[in-house]
């Protein structure tokens, strides 16, 4: 009952009209219970001559006159009492609560309160209201439970104060045993519950309120109508919410904003905008909340033109001046990637608060200007707003982008003053800083201390492995983060695919292909390349090619996904098929796809081939050659001989060579035995500042070996030592039966080692016998001819392939993967093997991909 309706009151007799407008002394909070006749008397009886001479002041207080000689006011209301049997005693108490909690002084209130020898329902209450507006809960719930008699209010106040917390769980419990209890519910319960509700997992819940609602006769109340609509909008029921909004007798502006708030957040914009024109049809004034909501639509349709027909109604309508309305406004010009125009908009708002500056350091860092985030960052901090509300999180990003560790770890030190840090979005941007920093100490610690872990730092923290080649890392956090029920997310399948690909493991390639297709992202082009990219470094072409044919939809990265794995297979001709394709398909080819087809020619010694296309991508596409195409046409002509046209090139380029491409010229300089320039390209490499592997080192000293050079071969070695430089061990590995086993030469550890060795002797005859003659140039220098030919029996790739034979059917295609460039020798004893054993035999170096079959292998032996 409210203050008007509670207020005309017959309390003292049928002539006497009280007006409680005048009883000043009613503390305001005490209009949000029902009053009952009782407590009202209470308070009249407690301050009655002030009361009544105020009344008798204004002519409110009528007694007729024959009454007037023979009774006064005390009289009156002291017989009341009497016949009632009420004590004011209890009502002075109560009226001390009231003012102990009207001023603030709530632990005076409560000691008052349990002082009472008799407590009534309306000062418990509003105990119980000060607890749940203190954010006391588990003090409100005590009071509660130990409540003797409970009225609709008394239940409404709990609720609220569990809704409060969107809590909506217990607060649904509560309203499920007041239902129990008997106590009807009002109107305002049912909207206080319902404002708690802002969990998609509530939706049953909510439509069994529903029922309830429509049992009482409330779906007729404006306010629970409005609140009923707001939470099918917030629990993705949208159809729901339509449904209530079309029954509804009468609407108001409210009405209309929680629906086209729910149709913008739930991506129908087109229905969100034909709502706002409804609601303007209909004469209700659009409001902060209106303009928010509709700039959110505009967003999601990418429609400038209409965005800016809103900023104009905005100035139209006077709400230019409202932060809120002009903070939606930045938010649309700055998604839109309009940042001048919303700069313009930032300087002419007559309020800014720290949402104003949060919107636009991010809508500068979106579009990579990072300098305006940082200068517009340190303007807010000289500004008082508050500090926890920083957008951490962005500056955070832009530290991980730009690999400043120092700023980050800076932020880091703010976030931690302005309590921040507990925040979830920056705890995972955190995560995320440290991990693409190479942090991974720091980037644990915090994602260990994380109070709840979504999809987004489990994501951070796999993608940072994957990046710095922790394969397995990643794909063992992948798996703990399945084993704790959190779903992953297409950024996730992407990095997780990238480390499947790299280990080389089909069997969890395949099982992640069947969690897209259960999660539903196989529709989306990344995810859908990622897969691609996979199965093709894993060596099933097949599986790549159908997996790009099933393909709802392609772009760019899908078809350049497509190229790439033609090219590391060295598949020319697919790769040039792919290309044209790509360009009848409508897509214009950037400096990926050209790559690819360079990558390719130079797998396959296509020289003129390779010259066209590089000639085609500045002439024809006008793109600019980076490092690595002029590193791959340098390799195309180095590896066909033609120097003379590399070191033309070479003059011609606009970047100083790199490790890569001398790496290149002295492989290239290996097979041609062009000593004197592999010497000026090993100078070159010995000499510089970081060199990544012993690579370089190794291909000299077989040069010299096999000029016969012992002395240089000896001065290569002892340069290695001095630099402390060493040979990265070979391995191998091949997957059987969903477990991945790795070699390396000569190691005898595996607990098959014999059935391995049998079928390597046994190997070694029929080769023999097919005319095999070992190259033991690929084998240890200055041993005895025999070691040496042993040495060659177990490289690692034999003992891979050796264990496959013996672990899987007759037939059955074998596929190794090897972390450096196959050896001349095992190249041609794997053809002689493919051949004997009538197998198809995949082998993946650090180069290529070798398709071995009947004596052959796909890359005619150039390689």
């Amino acid at each position: 009952m409210t203050m008007s309706s509670s207020c005309s009151m017959n309390c003292l007799t049928d002539m006497c009209y009280v007006n409680l407008e005048l009883c000043q002394e009613i503390p305001p909070d005490f209009t949000c219970a029902l009053v009952p006749e009782k407590e009202t008397f209470d308070m009249i009886s407690s301050h009655r001559t002030n009361a009544i001479q105020k009344l008798a002041s204004v002519g409110t207080f009528q007694v007729q006159s024959s009454f007037k000689t023979s009774f006064n006011a005390d009289s009156i209301i002291d017989a009341r009492i009497i016949k009632t049997g009420f004590d004011p005693n209890i009502c002075r108490s109560n009226f001390k609560v009231m003012d102990a909690v009207r001023r603030g002084n709530i632990s005076h209130a409560h000691g008052l309160l349990d002082q009472m020898p008799h407590k009534n329902t309306i000062t418990t209450n509003l105990m119980l209201s000060s607890c749940v507006k203190q954010g006391n809960i588990s003090a409100a719930r005590q009071l509660f439970d130990s409540m003797l008699q409970r009225t609709a209010v008394t239940w409404t106040i709990l609720i609220g104060g569990y809704s409060q917390r969107n809590d909506f769980s217990e607060a649904f419990k509560l309203f499920a045993e007041m239902h129990r209890r008997g106590t009807q519910p009002d109107y305002v319960t049912f909207a206080t519950l319902l404002s708690g509700c802002t969990d998609v997992d509530t939706a049953s819940e909510v439509a069994q309120v529903h029922a309830h609602i429509i049992k009482f006769g409330f779906n007729l109340v404006l306010m629970v109508s409005n609140t009923l609509i707001d939470s099918y909008c917030k629990t993705c029921c949208l159809d729901l919410a339509y449904r209530v909004f079309k029954e509804m007798p009468m609407r108001d502006s409210v009405t209309f904003n929680a629906l086209i708030t729910g149709y913008s957040k739930g991506d129908l914009n087109e229905e969100a905008i034909k709502l706002f024109l409804e609601m303007q049809n209909c004469g209700c004034k659009p409001s902060d909340f209106t303009f928010a909501a509709v700039l959110s639509a505009g967003i999601g349709l990418d429609d400038l033109k209409f965005g800016q027909q809103v900023h104009g109604f905005v100035v139209k309508t006077n709400f230019v001046w409202n932060v809120f309305v002009g903070n939606a406004l930045l938010e649309f010009y700055s998604k839109h990637d309009y940042p001048i125009e919303a700069r313009r908009l930032f300087n002419e708002m007559p309020e800014l608060d720290g949402v104003s500056y949060n919107i636009m350091i991010t809508g500068y860092a979106w579009i990579g200007q990072f300098r305006e985030s940082l200068d517009l960052f340190q303007v807010l901090q000289s500004t008082k707003f508050d500090r926890r509300q920083f957008p951490f999180a962005t500056m955070l990003s832009i530290a991980a982008i730009t690999s400043n560790l120092e700023m980050g770890r800076q932020l880091h030190s703010h976030t931690i003053v302005t309590t921040a840090v507990s925040e979830i979005l920056v705890a995972n941007a955190l995560v995320d800083m440290y991990a693409k920093s190479n942090r991974f100490k720091e980037a644990k610690a915090i994602f260990s201390d994380l109070s709840h872990r979504s999809k987004i730092p489990w994501t951070a923290m796999i993608s940072a492995y994957v990046q710095n080649g922790l394969h397995e890392d990643g794909l063992e956090l992948f798996k703990e983060m399945q084993r704790e029920n959190v779903s992953a997310d297409q950024a996730t399948f992407a990095s997780i695919l990238r480390a499947c690909a790299n280990v080389a493991s089909l069997s969890l390639g395949r099982q992640l292909h069947g969690s897209l297709i259960r999660s539903g992202f196989m529709s989306n082009v990344f995810s859908g390349s990622a897969l691609l990219d996979m199965y093709a470094k894993c060596g099933s072409m097949r599986d790549a090619i159908q997996t790009f044919q099933e393909m709802p939809m392609r772009n760019p990265v899908s078809w350049n996904a497509l190229i790439s794995a033609y090219a590391q297979h060295g598949d020319g001709e697919g790769t040039f098929r792919s290309f044209e394709q790509m360009v009848q398909s409508g897509f214009v080819p950037d400096s990926v796809s050209f790559l690819s087809v360079l990558s390719a020619c130079s797998h396959c010694g296509l020289v003129e081939e390779g010259l066209k296309y590089f000639d085609s991508m500045t002439r024809l596409y006008k793109l600019v050659p980076k490092r690595e195409h002029y590193a791959s046409m340098i390799d195309v002509l180095c590896r066909s001989g033609l120097f003379d046209n590399a070191e033309k090139l070479i003059a011609k380029m606009p970047f100083e060579l790199d490790e890569i491409i001398w790496s290149s010229i002295l492989n290239a300089c290996r097979i041609h035995k062009n000593q004197e320039l592999a010497t000026k390209a090993a100078n070159q490499l010995f000499n510089m500042a970081e060199l990544r592997d012993a690579a370089p080192y190794v291909t000299m000293s077989n040069i010299y070996a096999a000029a016969g050079e012992w002395d240089s071969v000896g001065r290569i070695k002892k340069a290695m030592r001095e630099r402390g430089v060493k040979k990265i061990t070979a391995h191998s590995w091949v997957e059987i039966k969903h477990k991945v086993h790795v070699f390396t030469a000569n190691d005898k550890s595996h607990p098959q080692m014999s059935d391995i060795k049998r079928k390597l002797d046994s190997l070694a005859n029929l080769m023999e016998k097919e005319g095999y003659k070992p190259d033991t140039s690929c084998s240890l220098h200055n041993e005895e001819e025999e070691i040496r030919l042993e040495s060659l029996k177990y490289h690692s790739e034999r003992l891979a392939i050796a264990y496959a034979l013996v672990s899987t059917p007759e037939g059955t295609p074998i596929v190794v993967m090897k972390n450096l460039r196959a050896c001349t020798d095992c190249h041609t004893a794997i053809k002689f093997i493919s051949k004997i054993v009538q197998r198809k035999i995949t082998v993946r170096d650090s180069s290529r991909f070798h398709h071995f079959r009947d004596g052959f292998c796909s890359c005619g032996d150039y390689w």
